[in-house]
This record gives C-alpha cells, sequence and structure tokens, in this order.
C-alpha cells in the first residue's frame, strides 16, 4: 500500500471576481458544504477560508486524485449547489481559472494561517493584487487543455 501527503493550496475566484460572497455567513455556509461534500468524495480538506470573491483551500491529496479532477469536483458541485439551494440571488459561477502550489509540510501551518486570516488580509490587499502577486512570485504557467 503506497503512502502519500502532498499537500495543495489551491486558490480560485468567482466568475469576473463578482463578490457574490458577500456576508461572512454566507461563506461560512459555503465553506462548510466545500468541506462536507468533498469528504464524500474523498477529498481531505485541510483547511478552507476566503472572501468576497474568492476562496482558498488546502488539499492533501489521495493516491488517485489529480489537481484538475479534485477542482472539477469542488468547483463544479459548490456552484451547482449554491444555484440549486438559491444561496445566491443571480446564477452563480466559479472562475474557470485556478492555480494551484504545492506545499512542503513544514508549511503547513504558515499556509493555515494565511487561509485562517483571509478577512483580515484583504482589508488591506484587493484579491486582484494578492492574485498578481502569487503569480509573479511563483511564476506561473498558464496551462489549456
Amino acid at each position: 500500500m503506497p503512502y502519500i501527503k502532498v499537500y495543495i493550496h489551491f486558490v480560485w475566484s468567482t466568475k469576473n471576481r463578482k463578490p457574490f460572497l458577500s456576508t461572512k455567513e454566507l461563506r461560512e455556509n459555503v465553506w462548510q458544504h466545500i468541506k462536507e461534500n468533498a469528504k464524500q468524495k474523498g477529498i481531505y480538506i485541510d483547511y478552507i477560508n476566503g472572501y468576497k470573491d474568492h476562496c482558498h483551500c488546502l488539499v492533501s491529496l489521495g493516491i488517485d486524485q489529480t489537481i484538475q479532477k479534485t477542482m472539477q469536483l469542488i468547483k463544479g458541485e459548490s456552484s451547482f449547489w449554491i444555484n440549486k439551494e438559491k444561496i445566491v440571488d443571480q446564477k452563480f459561477e466559479w472562475q474557470n481559472e485556478y492555480f494551484a502550489v504545492s506545499v512542503s509540510e513544514s508549511m503547513i501551518n504558515k499556509v493555515r494561517n494565511y487561509i485562517k486570516n483571509q478577512e483580515k488580509h484583504h482589508n488591506t490587499k484587493s484579491f486582484q493584487e494578492e492574485y498578481e502577486e502569487f503569480m509573479d512570485k511563483y511564476k506561473f504557467e498558464k496551462f489549456t487543455d
């Protein structure tokens, strides 16, 4: 039996960065749903949080899970659920794009704290500013299907 421990920090935004997730209560409801649904699908979410227009999620990938499939399951089902339950008053969509970066075990607590403090963090920096910093810092390559 293989033993695997691979942590990925995922970040994705709402379509056109629209602030659909406008209240803390609404966000907590969505994050809880995502975590519960992921668990049912065998996806281990270590920590999840975000702000009005985006989500951060620390995931420990399983042996047969890929980044693409994990994002497809999390984003697809959650947007379907948000619309079905009429959580927001308009059609909800996540942006197609996302980014994912591996996290070494020595950095897990730092990443958890970063995700935990999203509200405080975004009092001083917009998601767009954060996104541009991440893209520059990690020199992400954009892959297309």
